[in-house]
Protein backbone atom coordinates (compact mmCIF):
# COMPACT_ATOMS: atom_id res chain seq x y z
CA UNK A 1 0.00 0.00 0.00
CA UNK A 2 1.25 3.27 -0.68
CA UNK A 3 0.60 5.36 2.46
CA UNK A 4 1.16 9.44 2.53
CA UNK A 5 2.34 9.19 5.36
CA UNK A 6 3.16 5.93 7.32
CA UNK A 7 2.69 4.80 10.91
CA UNK A 8 5.88 5.29 11.96
CA UNK A 9 8.32 8.47 11.80
CA UNK A 10 11.77 8.30 12.87
CA UNK A 11 14.55 11.17 12.45
CA UNK A 12 16.53 11.99 9.35
CA UNK A 13 19.79 11.08 10.72
CA UNK A 14 18.69 7.60 12.31
CA UNK A 15 16.72 6.99 9.11
CA UNK A 16 19.97 7.57 6.55
CA UNK A 17 21.95 5.41 9.53
CA UNK A 18 19.84 2.67 9.45
CA UNK A 19 19.16 2.26 5.36
CA UNK A 20 22.16 1.61 2.99
CA UNK A 21 20.30 3.94 0.12
CA UNK A 22 18.11 5.98 1.65
CA UNK A 23 15.52 7.92 -0.61
CA UNK A 24 12.85 11.06 0.27
CA UNK A 25 9.48 8.75 -0.94
CA UNK A 26 7.89 12.66 -1.10
CA UNK A 27 9.67 15.87 -0.45
CA UNK A 28 6.74 18.92 -0.12
CA UNK A 29 8.15 22.17 -1.12
CA UNK A 30 5.94 25.57 -0.07
CA UNK A 31 6.54 28.80 -2.14
CA UNK A 32 8.56 27.78 -4.88
CA UNK A 33 6.90 27.55 -8.63
CA UNK A 34 6.91 23.90 -10.56
CA UNK A 35 9.41 25.63 -13.36
CA UNK A 36 12.46 26.45 -10.42
CA UNK A 37 12.17 22.83 -8.89
CA UNK A 38 12.01 21.30 -12.36
CA UNK A 39 15.28 22.61 -12.81
CA UNK A 40 16.67 22.36 -9.73
CA UNK A 41 16.09 18.73 -9.67
CA UNK A 42 17.81 17.86 -13.46
CA UNK A 43 21.05 16.47 -11.49
CA UNK A 44 17.99 13.66 -9.98
CA UNK A 45 16.79 11.66 -12.97
CA UNK A 46 14.18 9.58 -10.54
CA UNK A 47 12.76 13.07 -9.32
CA UNK A 48 8.90 13.93 -10.53
CA UNK A 49 7.90 17.58 -9.17
CA UNK A 50 4.50 18.30 -9.23
CA UNK A 51 2.05 20.53 -8.03
CA UNK A 52 -0.19 20.52 -5.57
CA UNK A 53 -3.27 20.13 -7.79
CA UNK A 54 -1.13 17.51 -9.78
CA UNK A 55 -0.34 15.38 -6.65
CA UNK A 56 -3.97 15.61 -5.18
CA UNK A 57 -5.22 14.21 -8.42
CA UNK A 58 -3.12 11.66 -8.89
CA UNK A 59 -3.37 10.22 -5.11
CA UNK A 60 -7.49 10.63 -6.12
CA UNK A 61 -7.12 8.58 -9.56
CA UNK A 62 -6.54 5.41 -7.01
CA UNK A 63 -10.22 6.03 -5.86
CA UNK A 64 -11.52 7.01 -8.83
CA UNK A 65 -10.83 3.26 -10.30
CA UNK A 66 -12.02 2.00 -7.26
CA UNK A 67 -15.82 3.39 -7.54
CA UNK A 68 -15.03 2.53 -11.44
CA UNK A 69 -15.35 -1.22 -10.35
CA UNK A 70 -17.93 -0.75 -7.86
CA UNK A 71 -20.02 1.03 -10.44
CA UNK A 72 -19.46 -1.80 -13.22
CA UNK A 73 -20.53 -4.34 -10.26
CA UNK A 74 -23.67 -2.74 -9.16
CA UNK A 75 -24.60 -2.32 -13.10
CA UNK A 76 -24.42 -6.45 -12.90
CA UNK A 77 -26.54 -6.30 -9.92
CA UNK A 78 -29.19 -4.18 -11.77
CA UNK A 79 -29.10 -7.02 -14.79
CA UNK A 80 -29.46 -9.90 -12.56
CA UNK A 81 -32.45 -7.83 -10.83
CA UNK A 82 -34.05 -7.15 -14.57
CA UNK A 83 -34.39 -10.88 -14.67
CA UNK A 84 -36.11 -11.26 -11.61
CA UNK A 85 -38.02 -8.81 -12.19
CA UNK A 86 -39.23 -10.48 -15.54
CA UNK A 87 -39.38 -13.31 -13.99
CA UNK A 88 -41.79 -12.36 -11.40
CA UNK A 89 -44.07 -10.20 -13.36
CA UNK A 90 -44.67 -13.18 -16.14
CA UNK A 91 -45.77 -15.72 -13.10
CA UNK A 92 -47.79 -13.04 -11.91
CA UNK A 93 -49.30 -12.68 -15.61
CA UNK A 94 -49.54 -16.29 -15.45
CA UNK A 95 -51.57 -16.83 -12.28
CA UNK A 96 -53.65 -13.72 -12.77
CA UNK A 97 -55.03 -15.05 -16.19
CA UNK A 98 -58.17 -15.55 -15.22
CA UNK A 99 -58.26 -11.89 -13.56
CA UNK A 100 -57.00 -10.18 -16.43
CA UNK A 101 -59.38 -11.98 -18.83
CA UNK A 102 -62.55 -10.71 -16.75
CA UNK A 103 -61.06 -7.27 -16.60
CA UNK A 104 -60.62 -7.14 -20.31
CA UNK A 105 -64.22 -8.44 -20.60
CA UNK A 106 -65.62 -5.55 -18.49
CA UNK A 107 -63.69 -3.19 -21.17
CA UNK A 108 -60.56 -2.59 -20.13
CA UNK A 109 -58.20 -2.09 -23.36
CA UNK A 110 -55.00 -3.31 -24.42
CA UNK A 111 -53.20 -0.51 -23.87
CA UNK A 112 -54.57 0.07 -20.44
CA UNK A 113 -53.35 -3.69 -19.29
CA UNK A 114 -50.03 -2.99 -20.57
CA UNK A 115 -50.14 0.01 -18.65
CA UNK A 116 -51.29 -1.55 -15.58
CA UNK A 117 -48.46 -4.54 -15.75
CA UNK A 118 -46.04 -1.85 -16.05
CA UNK A 119 -47.15 0.18 -13.47
CA UNK A 120 -46.61 -2.57 -11.03
CA UNK A 121 -43.51 -3.14 -12.92
CA UNK A 122 -42.20 0.38 -11.72
CA UNK A 123 -43.96 0.23 -7.99
CA UNK A 124 -41.80 -3.37 -7.60
CA UNK A 125 -38.45 -1.32 -8.56
CA UNK A 126 -38.92 1.56 -6.28
CA UNK A 127 -39.86 -0.51 -3.32
CA UNK A 128 -36.42 -2.04 -4.31
CA UNK A 129 -34.78 1.25 -4.49
CA UNK A 130 -36.68 3.18 -1.29
CA UNK A 131 -35.36 0.10 0.55
CA UNK A 132 -31.58 -0.26 -0.99
CA UNK A 133 -30.43 3.58 -0.97
CA UNK A 134 -31.50 4.40 2.78
CA UNK A 135 -29.74 1.37 3.75
CA UNK A 136 -26.47 1.81 1.75
CA UNK A 137 -26.11 5.59 2.89
CA UNK A 138 -26.85 4.07 6.40
CA UNK A 139 -24.21 1.47 5.86
CA UNK A 140 -21.75 3.87 4.71
CA UNK A 141 -22.55 6.70 7.53
CA UNK A 142 -21.37 3.81 10.31
CA UNK A 143 -18.08 3.41 8.47
CA UNK A 144 -17.37 6.91 8.23
CA UNK A 145 -18.13 7.31 11.41
CA UNK A 146 -15.62 4.30 12.56
CA UNK A 147 -12.96 5.78 10.13
CA UNK A 148 -14.04 9.54 11.53
CA UNK A 149 -10.49 9.72 13.50
CA UNK A 150 -8.42 8.96 10.04
CA UNK A 151 -9.80 12.24 8.61
CA UNK A 152 -13.26 10.65 6.07
CA UNK A 153 -16.25 12.31 6.62
CA UNK A 154 -19.44 11.35 5.01
CA UNK A 155 -20.80 13.44 2.06
CA UNK A 156 -24.16 12.35 0.22
CA UNK A 157 -23.63 12.17 -3.81
CA UNK A 158 -27.90 13.14 -4.32
CA UNK A 159 -26.70 13.90 -7.62
CA UNK A 160 -25.69 10.14 -8.20
CA UNK A 161 -28.96 8.93 -6.17
CA UNK A 162 -30.88 11.04 -8.27
CA UNK A 163 -30.03 8.83 -11.31
CA UNK A 164 -30.11 5.95 -9.08
CA UNK A 165 -34.07 6.24 -8.32
CA UNK A 166 -33.92 7.05 -12.25
CA UNK A 167 -32.40 3.90 -13.18
CA UNK A 168 -34.49 1.79 -11.01
CA UNK A 169 -37.92 3.56 -13.09
CA UNK A 170 -36.34 2.83 -16.00
CA UNK A 171 -35.80 -0.77 -14.96
CA UNK A 172 -38.80 -1.19 -14.27
CA UNK A 173 -40.27 0.07 -17.45
CA UNK A 174 -37.76 -1.83 -18.79
CA UNK A 175 -38.75 -4.90 -17.04
CA UNK A 176 -41.81 -4.81 -18.04
CA UNK A 177 -41.86 -5.03 -22.01
CA UNK A 178 -42.86 -8.65 -22.48
CA UNK A 179 -45.18 -9.46 -19.48
CA UNK A 180 -47.18 -6.78 -20.22
CA UNK A 181 -47.24 -7.91 -24.18
CA UNK A 182 -47.88 -11.08 -23.12
CA UNK A 183 -50.64 -9.84 -20.64
CA UNK A 184 -52.54 -7.65 -23.34
CA UNK A 185 -52.53 -10.33 -26.02
CA UNK A 186 -54.47 -12.69 -23.42
CA UNK A 187 -57.48 -14.35 -25.55
CA UNK A 188 -60.26 -12.68 -23.06
CA UNK A 189 -62.76 -16.51 -23.63
CA UNK A 190 -59.75 -18.20 -22.90
CA UNK A 191 -58.90 -16.54 -20.10
CA UNK A 192 -62.16 -16.41 -18.42
CA UNK A 193 -62.15 -20.21 -18.75
CA UNK A 194 -58.58 -20.36 -17.08
CA UNK A 195 -58.41 -22.78 -13.93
Amino acid sequence: MDSLLGPVAIAQKAFDGTFARPQNAYTFVDGSSKAALAKASTGFPDAKVTTKAEFTKSRADGLKTILSMLYVLLGFSVVVSLFGMVNTLVLAVYERTRELGMLRAVGMTRRQTRRMVRHESVITALIGAAMGIPLGVFLAALITQAMSKYGVALELPVTELVVFTAVAIAAGVLAAILPARRASRLNVLNALQYE
